[in-house]
């Protein structure tokens, strides 16, 4: 979730395919493999998980994040890694960019245990994207034609399976530092642009691939996620009040024998 910060005017030349999976299944289908073989993104509406679900799970993230640093931090002490609370300045020869974050173990056995005001509004969460990202799953294998539709979601049903849900938290920026970091060139110019109000216009998190097989992104309606269409071309993407956003992970363009793509993107 994003704090809303002046960001500069870019053009927003929206391409990303939005895909409605009520429409026809196999017309479903192939839209999805061909968002994924020339964007690896795409946005989808009538996905299916409930608003009030969604709703219930960002206010229980606003209501953690708002906590004291102190507080928040005692959710690392009792997990193991990845898993817990951070909070990141991201720079040096990599990223750059500001980012608080719960990394939150996705198994039903691990969700029991989270607390009360967490747990509810994560398991049905969790419980309905989850079949959301198998649905997704079984129709880029139809589309690519495999003879189990179930190829790539099984990893993802499987009891063992190492699904995660990450809250990430944006906060508003004031300009602190306007010299440019070492790295990313398009990341360093963005880090040192300031707003006329004195708000730098930083990046919440650097340019990154995700490593996993499937991501499902859900903002809640702030701007800023942008894709590297290519190289040096940065495209941003706009908000939808209801759409997911679907990206390639890096596990899938090897599954797929590299017929997805992943982008860069942050």
């Amino acid at each position: 979730m994003v704090e809303n910060t002046p960001t500069p005017l870019i053009p927003n030349n929206e391409i990303l395919p939005l895909i409605d999976l009520k429409g026809q299944r196999d017309e479903v289908s192939k839209l999805i493999v061909k968002a994924c073989e020339d964007f690896g993104f795409f946005k989808l509406i009538n996905h299916g998980v409930p608003m009030d679900v969604i709703s219930s799970l960002e206010e229980a993230s606003f209501d953690f994040f708002a906590k004291p640093s102190s507080e928040k931090e005692r959710a690392s002490l009792c997990s193991n890694p990845p898993y817990g609370y951070g909070c990141k300045n991201i720079g040096l020869n990599g990223d750059v960019g500001e980012v608080e974050y719960l990394i939150l173990d996705a198994k039903p056995a691990a969700i029991t245990t989270y607390p009360i005001n967490l747990r509810d509004a994560v398991s049905s969460y969790v419980e309905a994207v989850r079949e959301l990202a198998c649905e997704i799953l079984d129709l880029m294998a139809e589309g690519l034609g495999a003879q189990q539709t179930s190829v790539f979601s099984s990893f993802i049903r499987a009891v063992n399976s190492d699904s995660l849900l990450r809250l990430n938290h944006y906060p508003p920026l004031r300009d602190r530092d306007t010299s440019p970091s070492t790295g990313n060139a398009a990341a360093a110019t963005a880090s040192a642009t300031s707003g006329a109000d004195g708000v730098c216009n930083r990046i919440g998190f650097g340019e990154h691939t995700d490593p996993q097989i499937l991501t499902i992104l859900k903002s809640n309606g702030v701007g800023g996620l942008q894709i590297s269409v290519q190289d040096g071309v940065w495209v941003p993407v706009s908000p939808h009040p209801t759409a997911f956003f679907v990206n390639v992970g890096d596990v899938l363009q090897v599954g797929s024998t590299y017929y997805f793509h992943f982008f860069p993107h942050f």
